[in-house]
């Protein structure tokens, strides 16, 4: 059974002054994954996973892999005009690719790539990968669909207000976008801090799926290119950091696995939720790296 540590009213308010600082809302949690102390801030309330439910996906994917139902090597062919929206990977490729599944389930972690990220949930499907959140125990971490899907959602929350299509979006005001079914938890893919964790000690225990399912997962979190967020907290090079973000609208996330050079190995999961919509906030990034560090801290 996991303890806690004693000193969450010093935690607590540490973290409480970062997020004040950075003018945000944060959710969060850490665990140590081999003696299970965890320590958390607001860490059962639902949260938008926005690009962290690729997490999900990619345990669903390892998992079918493993029991011999994806090929990782099948070759897929993805035209641009059918690619899925997004600022990185396939979805903005002018020419017609053929990768294989391997590489482009490897695409949608790395560099949070959509296009790749819905033709992995396409095969794996929405309801297996919420059937095995609930079998692990995570029945906080649910999808709704995948980057399509959002996208849509926002599309017609969009008209409804009036605004017209996606490519308004710069032009919503907050209190309307706070409305939005992307943004809403209940309405949208979403999870908890603590559920995120878990996942997180799943995967780097074997308990998630076989071992080297496992292994292939833990692989593929450990390229994300992104070196903020979690990284400014560790800013370190013997400090071994994988994960993944998401950012949608007034969201800022990212869950990971830090590795110290001692052996010690700390889940952590950082959501923030902004009071104003900026698409460029460093302090926001920053406020992910300084909490998480203080979460870690308080492990050790």
């Amino acid at each position: 059974m996991s303890t806690k540590l004693i000193d969450e009213d010093t935690l607590t308010a540490q973290i409480a002054e970062v997020a004040e600082d950075a003018g945000v809302f944060a959710f969060a949690h850490a665990r140590d994954i081999d003696t299970g102390v965890e320590v958390g801030f607001r860490s059962d309330d639902p949260t938008v996973t926005a690009s962290v439910f690729k997490v999900p996906v990619l345990v669903e994917y390892v998992r079918q892999v493993a029991a011999g139902e994806l090929d990782p090597a099948q070759r897929i062919e993805v035209s641009p005009s059918e690619a899925t929206m997004g600022p990185t990977g396939l979805s903005v490729f002018s020419d017609v690719a053929d990768w294989s599944l391997r590489d482009i389930a490897t695409s949608m972690i790395t560099v949070s790539d959509n296009a790749a990220t819905d033709i992995v949930t396409g095969l794996v499907t929405v309801d297996r990968v919420n059937s095995t959140m609930r079998e692990l125990g995570l029945p906080g971490t649910q999808l709704t669909g995948d980057c399509s899907v959002i996208f849509d959602d926002i599309a017609k929350d969009l008209e409804a207000a009036g605004i017209g299509t996606i490519d308004g979006m710069a032009s919503v005001d907050y209190d309307t976008a706070a409305t939005f079914t992307a943004a809403t938890p209940e309405k949208t893919n979403r999870t908890t801090p603590r559920e995120a964790t878990s996942l997180l000690q799943q995967i780097w225990t074997d308990a998630a799926a076989t071992p080297e399912a496992c292994a292939e997962a833990r692989r593929i979190l450990g390229m994300q290119v992104w070196p903020h967020r979690l990284s400014a907290g560790f800013p370190r090079d013997d400090v071994k950091i994988s994960g993944k973000t998401g950012t949608i609208g007034m969201v800022r996330n990212e869950i990971g696995v830090v590795e110290f050079p001692d052996g010690t190995r700390h889940a952590i999961a950082v959501f923030l939720r902004g009071k104003t919509l900026q698409s460029r906030n460093p302090a926001a990034d920053r406020a992910i790296g300084d909490i998480a560090r203080l979460l870690s801290d308080a492990l050790s």
